[in-house]
């Protein structure tokens, strides 16, 4: 997104001057910034987070909307902002991270700064604790964006918003079903930190007690020496605890589960029905969907990126070889029996 492109956008002007846009459930207008009005500004944060986010843009005075301009004292101000510092203490106030971004633009011979506040994936955002002057934020409010104003959030949109909520919990577990269909139950193991057991069906690998309040989780993309949390690394022999035995589990290659290429699973089908053409293979795979049913196929990603890619985005790159298994010569062979082809 090209935040300086819209908030020039968002300043435009008609022919007698005034702002073609109002302030709305995106859009908030101040005539200039200052330091001590950063929790006025912190309270419209999380009203546009926990909306469709917006703008808060400086430099336009109110009723009518014209362009004034900053300050020469607020434009020193705007650059001292210390974007750790506001995050710091957005995270100080409120529940969850607000994603935002700033910057200061010359349009019109004037001068204007803006914030540009991200919605946010996980809703709603709660105030922790009470801010600034006359408590202007207060301890377990939810603020939201309406029409031009913030103010606490109503039951109508709270109760929209816990809706979505459940919504999109209930996508993630289908997601989660989905990619374990792909992936086959055999290849899955579940982590109960609870009872301190990683279940892998009739296998059963204990973690002591002690090692549950330490095990953490990388964060997608960020193993790296410098970012990401502390990590736990298996090392050493797996030993018998009790009467509860430890079962080495070995991890299969995807080819050792899937050994045939394309061309290998014709020659393995007609060994068995040698009149059987190249291209009626090829039709019964598409017409079952054979490529996209785990139980008998692969897609042999040439890297990790190609298969997040497909895991995360349902986007299956271009020439992308799937991989057979016997499961799927099998299954071919007894469709092949039961049409008499």
């Amino acid at each position: 997104m090209n935040q300086e492109k819209e908030v020039r956008g968002l300043l435009k002007v008609k022919k007698n001057g005034y702002l073609y846009h109002r302030e709305s459930q995106t859009l908030e207008f101040k005539e200039q910034f200052n330091l001590a009005g950063l929790d006025d500004y912190f309270r419209d944060f999380v009203a546009f987070a926990n909306n469709r986010g917006g703008y808060l843009i400086f430099g336009v005075a109110d009723n009518p909307y014209k362009l004034v301009g900053l300050s020469e004292n607020s434009k020193k101000s705007f650059n001292t902002v210390d974007p750790e510092k506001i995050t710091g203490f957005l995270l100080e106030i409120f529940s969850l991270e607000i994603n935002w971004v700033s910057g200061m633009i010359k349009h019109n011979d004037l001068y204007f700064a803006y914030f540009y506040i991200s919605e946010s994936k996980i809703k709603p955002i709660i105030a922790k604790k009470d801010e600034g002057k006359n408590n202007v934020i207060q301890n377990g409010n939810i603020y939201y964006r309406y029409g031009g104003r913030t103010q606490r959030i109503q039951f109508g949109e709270l109760e929209s918003i816990i809706s979505q909520w459940l919504k999109q919990q209930n996508q993630e577990w289908q997601k989660l079903i989905t990619s374990v269909a792909k992936s086959s139950p055999e290849n899955v193991s579940i982590l109960d930190t609870k009872r301190g057991v990683i279940d892998a069906g009739d296998n059963k690998l204990l973690i002591d007690e002690s090692m549950l309040n330490k095990i953490k989780f990388i964060k997608d993309g960020e193993f790296t020496e410098k970012k990401g949390s502390e990590t736990l690394r298996l090392v050493g022999d797996v030993k018998e605890i009790g009467k509860v035995e430890a079962v080495k589990i070995e991890k299969q290659r995807l080819t050792d589960q899937y050994p045939f290429s394309a061309l290998e699973l014709v020659e393995e089908i007609k060994k068995k029905n040698p009149s059987i053409s190249q291209n009626l293979i090829w039709e019964i795979i598409k017409e079952n969907d054979i490529k996209n049913t785990a139980i008998y196929s692969a897609y042999n990603f040439r890297n990790k990126k190609q298969e997040k890619r497909y895991t995360e985005k349902d986007v299956l790159p271009k020439a992308i070889p799937s991989i057979y298994n016997k499961k799927a010569v099998d299954f071919i062979i007894k469709i092949i029996k039961s049409e008499n082809i």
